[in-house]
């Protein structure tokens, strides 16, 4: 046997005559059957009555209508919402630069209100000193007159505020001279001259004039000479309120039951009875 005879060709095995007859005879017959079909013409052909559906789509259609319609309305409403934010920060900012002017005109009135206020008060203050340096000097020219001399109508010159001429001598006369020439000052705490006065200011520069240099405070004051009881007290004498050492005003004793002091921010340098406000000791310096 040949050492091929197993082996499959794989080459196609020939068709018979009889098939290929066969087929020939088939191939003929549709063509003829195509051709008859073709001669009887188009009276013989059947109306197509088949309906064809098309596909629905409304259903995803009208989603996305509803879905741009409800964008559109969005959009709308972001426009109108900005456009009402606008007009907010538009009236905010108009009514902010009317509050702010209102701000600058009260200040500009308060401004000059306090000027003019300033005007007023200085000028009062002028005025009033003018009507004090007015009444030292006819008080000046009152004191130095002789007690008991008449004018030219006959009528005495009134000298209550003055101690008889023969009550003070020496450095006492200079020391109660010195205050009496004060009255009418203005009292300021701390003052030590030569218009305003605080208490023991003006006593410490009433005893400077005589040579005698006193300490500043009044506490001190209080205990800087002998201490002598007030039904001895002689002009020049220093008066005191409180206690001796812790005294916390002064004054002077200018004879004839008066002091001189400076009191207060209200009645400023005063010339006054001890009754006024009596007095709690007394020390001599003189």
């Amino acid at each position: 046997m040949s050492h091929t005879a197993l082996i499959p060709s794989h080459r196609k095995p020939r068709q018979s005559a009889s098939k290929t007859a066969l087929r020939a005879g088939v191939a003929g017959g549709v063509l003829s059957t195509i051709a008859v079909a073709g001669a009887a013409g188009p009276a013989q052909a059947e109306p197509v009555t088949q309906t064809i559906e098309m596909p629905t789509i409304t259903a995803g259609l009208s989603t996305t209508v509803a879905a741009s319609a409800e964008a559109t309305q969005q959009v709308a409403l972001d426009l109108e919402t900005q456009a009402n934010q606008d007009a907010a920060a538009a009236t905010a900012a108009k009514a902010a630069k009317k509050a702010k002017a209102e701000a600058v005109r009260k200040a500009e009135a308060k401004k000059k209100a306090e000027a003019a206020a300033k005007a007023e008060a200085k000028a009062k203050a002028e005025a009033a000193e003018r009507a004090s340096r007015a009444s030292r000097s006819t008080e000046r020219t009152t004191l130095s007159a002789p007690s008991g001399s008449s004018s030219s109508s006959g009528s005495s010159v009134s000298t209550a505020s003055a101690p008889a001429p023969s009550s003070a001598s020496g450095s006492a006369a200079s020391v109660v001279s010195f205050v009496q020439m004060q009255v009418g000052d203005a009292y300021v705490s701390g003052g030590t001259g030569p218009n305003s006065w605080d208490c023991s200011g003006l006593v410490q520069a009433a005893f400077r004039t005589v040579g005698v240099d006193l300490p500043r405070v009044s506490q001190s004051q209080s205990t800087a000479g002998t201490q002598v009881g007030l039904g001895n007290l002689q002009p020049g004498d220093i008066l005191y309120w409180g206690g001796a050492g812790s005294a916390y005003h002064v004054g002077v004793y200018v004879g004839g039951g008066q002091f001189v002091g400076a009191q207060n921010s209200s009645t400023g340098v005063v010339q006054k009875s001890l009754d006024y406000d009596p007095p709690s000791g007394a020390v001599r310096v003189l």
